[in-house]
This record gives structure tokens, sequence and C-alpha cells, in this order.
């Protein structure tokens, strides 16, 4: 394991504790460098193939934040769960891609559906967030969406649960049902299924998705998962706190029950809060800042692991179950957070085991360079991967592949070894070779840019890819192989 250099005498006396478990000494004790590891550079060699170019987009409205000027905000790559082998790409700036036969096509305009008030040009994640099939969707036609609404929304339209004050974007997810659901182009139906109002442009509804692991007879069949972030409210407020409203949680719901409040949903009876008063049925676990990205171990365990974006230091990855707390905003990952002092993170209490909160079973900090003022972005945030099952290249098998969006590195660990209440997982960083020329690379090489904007996918067979919206380009994972220096 590598260590970085200690920056104080503090740091080296914490060290040895924070390499592994939470830190837990005197309470009101500042900590200088949460995790002092770095990633453990691993002899792995990933060879990336380019999958898919796709076309240039633009934000709307005009933005101010240069972050969000990239080639196509890809988000994500699946597969449609219909046995036709077809596969999906959202770009948040509004289109909906499938590739059939080997050719991408423009599936759906989520943006232009929903003009004037749909918005992608405000918030990192704001747009056409994320898409969700149906796992019986070759029989139904359902699909799944979310996006962002400002503008008249805001005066014409309601959130369906407690918004935030003076929210300024809703977050809204709709069902679509396709006419022919073998039709290269969507022809049919929506109803809009939940909104949720949020008080910034920050930490939105981050992905909806169905459990792939579920079968028909599994009581998780058929439920949509939300994360929906604090709205960049945590910082100040206890809202991921609040059991009472969405903000900071992740949701489960039925999208063909009824027995919402506004009857457009169901509030599956296995939820953990269903029966808690003043808590929302809905909520299935709650204490998040950002969770942006989580995914199921394909093995079969049922297994959900959230990639988490911090504020001050700590990106981490979480396994989640029902119930669980994960701190924020009094937690960040397994560190004490203060909003009097963001400019520290405090080790536990003694008697931290007594407030029950859940913490991360990867993790790493954010190391900021000398001088930058504490609340400034440090160029850091966490992408959520996915975890490879297939035998196809068998040194990669069982690895949780996932990285950091900026600067586009990618680690794995071992998803055997990401266990709750244990030692954190050890990160390795992987090399990456580039298929086209042979030669080691990095992200920013393949993307053409210092911010990467980096995200993962998966296709029906398990195979992984990764995306970058700088330049909107995939590469798939085509090749990993241990290379020992010579």
């Amino acid at each position: 394991m590598t260590v970085k250099p200690l920056r104080t005498l503090a740091a080296a006396l914490l060290v040895t504790v924070l390499a592994t478990t939470p830190a837990v000494a005197e309470p009101d004790v500042p900590v200088d460098d949460p995790i002092p590891e770095n990633p453990t550079p691993s002899a792995l060699t990933l060879t990336l193939e380019e999958f898919a170019q796709f076309p240039k987009t633009e934000p709307v409205p005009t933005p101010t934040d240069q972050r969000l000027v990239r080639w196509a905000r890809i988000n994500y790559l699946g597969q449609v769960p219909d046995r036709s082998g077809r596969m999906f790409v959202n770009d948040l700036n509004g289109k909906l891609y499938l590739r059939d036969k080997g050719t991408w096509q423009e599936y759906l305009d989520v943006g232009a559906t929903f003009a004037p008030d749909f918005i992608s040009g405000r918030g990192l994640g704001s747009g056409f967030g994320f898409v969700a099939f149906h796992p019986e969707f070759a029989r139904n036609g359902k699909f799944y969406t979310v996006h962002t609404e400002a503008g008249a929304a805001l005066t014409t339209k309601t959130p369906d649960l407690t918004p935030q004050p003076n929210s300024i974007v809703h977050g809204v997810i709709d069902e679509w049902t396709a006419t022919d659901p073998k039709a290269g182009t969507f022809e049919g139906t929506r109803r809009e299924v939940l909104r949720l109002g949020f008080g910034s442009n920050v930490h939105g509804i981050q992905q909806i998705d169905f459990n792939p692991t579920a079968g028909r007879r599994d009581p998780d069949y058929g439920l949509l998962y939300v994360a929906a972030g604090d709205g960049g409210r945590g910082v100040t407020t206890t809202n991921p706190q609040d059991l009472g409203i969405p903000q900071g949680k992740i949701l489960r719901i039925d999208p063909a029950g009824t027995n919402s409040a506004n009857g457009k949903y169901g509030i599956p009876a296995g939820n953990p809060f269903v029966t808690q008063p003043g808590a929302l049925g809905e909520i299935y676990a709650y204490g998040m800042r950002d969770p942006h990205r989580f995914s199921w171990d394909p093995a079969g365990s049922n297994r959900l692991f959230l990639g988490h974006i911090g504020e001050h230091e700590i990106e981490a990855i979480y396994d989640v179950r029902a119930g669980d707390n994960y701190g924020w905003s009094v937690r960040e990952g397994s560190f004490v957070f203060k909003r009097e002092d963001r400019c520290n993170l405090y080790t536990l209490p003694a008697d931290d085991a007594q407030y029950g909160y859940t913490y991360p079973v990867a993790a790493y900090d954010h190391d900021p360079p000398p001088g930058l003022p504490c609340t400034a972005d440090s160029g850091h945030a966490v992408v959520g991967g996915l975890v490879y099952r297939s035998w196809r290249l068998p040194f990669l098998y069982g690895k949780y592949v996932f990285g950091d969006i900026v600067d586009g590195r990618i680690w794995f660990t071992y998803a055997s070894k990401m266990r709750r209440g244990k030692d954190r997982a050890v990160m390795y960083e992987p090399k990456l070779r580039d298929a086209a020329t042979g030669q080691l690379v990095t992200m920013k090489d393949l993307a053409g840019s210092n911010r990467v904007d980096l995200r993962f996918g998966r296709d029906g067979h398990c195979e992984l890819y990764v995306l970058s919206k700088a330049n909107g380009k995939i590469w798939k994972i085509t090749g990993a192989r241990w290379e020992f220096p010579s």
C-alpha cells in the first residue's frame, strides 16, 4: 500500500487507524489527512478499444459554468432488456440513442418533449439524467426517464413530496409506453410518475434503475430505485437526516402501484419505513449528499453498491441495504462533519456505534493542493462503477471497477473485500492500454481533456465500457492481463 507524505505530526499518529477502520478517538479532534493511503499501483492492464462516437450536443440555456460545455454529455450505457442485443445511451442535453445492428440512432428527444421548461445548462447533473427500461419492456413497452425542469414549471406544476423551500428546479420521473417495443424510434404515450423540488441546481435526482438480478418471484422485481440528492442543502441543513422529506435519500417505488399520495405509483410494503410515523414510506436508505451512481453485483447476491460524492474530502463506495443511514450531514464518510467548520473533518466519538451509521466499504480523499480555500472545488468526485462478472476477461472477474469523474483515474477493488463493518477495501490502480496504438495511456489522453467527465456502462453480457463527456466517446474494455515489469 502506498502512503502519502505525512503533512503533520498529528497525521502521522493517526495514519494506522485511518488507513483501515473508521477513525475513533477523542471527539473534536480535526483530521489533517483523513485517508493517508493512495491507491496501490497494479500490474493489471486494461485494454480500451474505441466503441462509439456521439454527435455534439448543446445545453439549454447556454451555460455560465464552462464545465457543462462538453462535446456530448453521455451519461450511461446499458442494454435494453428484451434479448434484442440493442444498447442505449442517454445524453444529459436531451437525446436518447439506441444501437441496433451496429448503428446508433436517435430513439427519443426528451429535451424537446419538455421544452421550454427542460434545462440542461444549469448544474452539472441537470438535463436528461437517466433512463431505466422495465424488465418486461419487450412485453409492456415501458421505460422510465428522469429530467430537470425550471421556468414556468416552478409555478404551474406542484412537486408530489415535500419540496425544499424556494425550489429552483424540479426533478421529474416519467413513464413512457412504446406502441411497438421493437421499433427504432419511439411512438407511444407517457405519464408523469413523480416530481421532486430541489433548492439548487446541484444534487438532484441522479439515477433511476431496476434491480437486474431480481427474478419474477423476487419481491424486488419491477421496483424502481431513485437516487435523490440533497439539493445542495445538506451542508447548511439536516435535510438528509429528515425521514419526512425525499431529499438526500434513495427511494424505492412501484411504478405499477397506486397507493402513493399522488396515486401514480405504489409504495412497496417491504420498504423499511412504511410503518414509521412521520416517515416517507418511499425511503429505502438515507443520509446522503450526492448519491451519484449505484449498481447491483450481477453475481445474484443482490449487493447494491453506491458511489457517493462527498463535500469536504471523502469520496465513498457504500454497500447499500434497506434502512441504512450514511450519516450526511453529520458524517462525511467515516468522519464527523460540522456545519460550523467546513474546513475540517473530525474523528468519530467513542460512542459512535450507538448512532447506527453505515460507513464506506471503499473510499479515497481529495488531497487538495496547498493554499486552496477549504470551500473551493478541489476537482475530485467519485463515479460509482460496476462489478465485472463475465469469464471473457478472467483476470477482471469479481472486481468492482470505478473511478474519478474529473481526472478520469480508474480503480478497482475486489468485490469480496468490500465488507460492511470491516476495513475499507484496498483500491488498486490498473494501467490502461489503447487498443489502437498499443501504448499505455491515461483517460485524459483518450478524452483529449484534463477534465474527463468519466462514466461507466455495461452490456447484457456483463462487459464493461468507459465513457467520456469531454469528447463524447465510449471505449469497451476488451482486454485484462497482468503485465509485470521485466
